[in-house]
């Protein structure tokens, strides 16, 4: 079962993320971080600038979860621009080690398998970010996405274009493809830190932690990982049916084991 931390608010699940990257990257200063994209890892981001002061990170790696397919990379919401913006200029990473899946249509059939070899070139991610989609997806891996799925082109459900059209000036601007590693590539990782707030994923929240595992709800691809920690609000765990046994445990866990 995974280890599911209840907190108060966004702010306070991105401070307690950010302290366990912090300690990974104290520890192993070459650390490889799986990077998410969206709104909902904003807040670990904002609280690693904090955190990550003093620290060497001039060696840090990363790997972003996906990016569109045909959309500029100097676009604003391409996940490049993204990951540029809201991770590596604020953080002082060096750029050059932070790697983002190439969305360009010249190359795109190989693409996944590049990805793939540079993941394995890094040694692995350590520490994997995730958001979940409404639907229960993570990164791009929409409902009916196979557990041993690697790095690959992906079409967008309606749902996950509507729910990205924020981001941009019309719905119809959201690209119909991706790129995005896949839940095999993702379930390689030695550490899962999925991240969700608000009432609209608590389904979703309960599904993908106490239902069963199916490709219908991909993110219950995490219950077939060893090491997994879940961190939401009282509101994305409003439907967990032992929520009270996960605050107990948190509560009783020693500080030194950290997520």
């Amino acid at each position: 079962m995974a280890e599911v931390v209840i907190v108060p608010t966004a702010d306070a699940a991105g401070a307690l993320v950010a302290a366990e990257i912090a300690r990974l990257v104290r520890a192993r200063p070459d650390a490889v971080l799986g990077l998410a994209t969206g709104s909902t890892p904003l807040p670990v981001y904002a609280a690693l600038r904090e955190a990550l002061t003093g620290v060497d990170v001039s060696h840090v790696r990363g790997f972003a979860l996906d990016e569109y397919v045909g959309l500029d990379p100097r676009h604003p919401q391409s996940y490049r621009s993204v990951i540029r913006r809201e991770v590596v200029e604020p953080l002082g990473l060096d750029p050059d080690r932070i790697h983002v899946p190439d969305g360009r249509l010249d190359g795109i059939e190989g693409a996944g398998d590049a990805y793939e070899r540079a993941i394995a070139a890094a040694g692995g991610v350590d520490l994997q970010l995730l958001g979940i989609g409404s639907d229960g997806h993570i990164g791009f891996n929409e409902p009916g996405s196979s557990f041993a799925s690697r790095t690959r082109v992906k079409t967008l459900t309606r749902q996950t274009r509507a729910d990205n059209a924020r981001f941009f000036d019309a719905p119809d601007d959201v690209p119909r493809h991706c790129i995005t590693q896949g839940l095999g590539t993702i379930l390689d990782a030695r550490h899962l830190v999925l991240l969700a707030f608000g009432a609209g994923k608590a389904a979703a929240v309960a599904g993908a932690v106490e239902g069963a595992v199916t490709a219908s709800l991909p993110a219950s691809a995490i219950q077939l990982h060893p090491h997994v920690t879940v961190v939401v609000d009282e509101a994305a765990a409003a439907e967990l049916r032992y929520a009270d046994y996960y605050r107990e445990t948190w509560d009783a866990k020693p500080a030194w084991q950290g997520l």
